[in-house]
């Protein structure tokens, strides 16, 4: 189920945060506490391929997660990106294989947030490593979206 923000979003346990793309998906995910955030390997599949969503809830069965968090792409307007309505197509997808709720967060500048912590690396290793760390930054900032509440 999509939530429109947190408030209904369980105030404990383990988040998966998904920072999503047409090929690949970067995957994080906390610790039940919330303290912590790991990434996990991204999601790789052909444009359009369901198997994504099924991977998905098949690694929330496998983490005992809670819910997911998935990020947005925002306009500096505030208006949603071209990709929004294909970002909640895949999140509407994913509901079909999971009951677990999704909750949708600003990702403006996160792959560019998450490429400064990934500090010197090799080109290649950014391509494997960049969406899921993009991922940790969206789940760390829906996590201390949820503390201020």
């Amino acid at each position: 189920m999509i939530l429109p923000d947190f408030k209904a979003f369980p105030r404990t346990g383990r988040i998966i945060g998904l920072d999503w793309g047409a090929r690949r998906t970067g995957v994080a995910v906390s610790d039940a506490s919330r303290e912590f955030v790991f990434t996990r390997p991204a999601i790789v599949t052909p444009r359009g391929d369901a198997s994504w969503a099924v991977r998905v809830a098949d690694l929330a069965r496998a983490e005992n997660a809670v819910g997911f968090v998935m990020g947005m792409p925002v306009r500096l307007s505030g208006e949603p990106s071209q990709t929004a309505d294909e970002i909640r197509a895949y999140a509407a997808q994913l509901c079909t294989y999971s009951d677990l709720p999704i909750v949708f967060v600003d990702e403006a500048l996160t792959s560019m947030e998450a490429q400064q912590s990934m500090g010197r690396v090799r080109r290649d290793d950014i391509k494997k490593r960049l969406d899921s760390e993009a991922a940790r930054v969206i789940l760390e900032n829906a996590i201390s979206i949820m503390g201020r509440m």
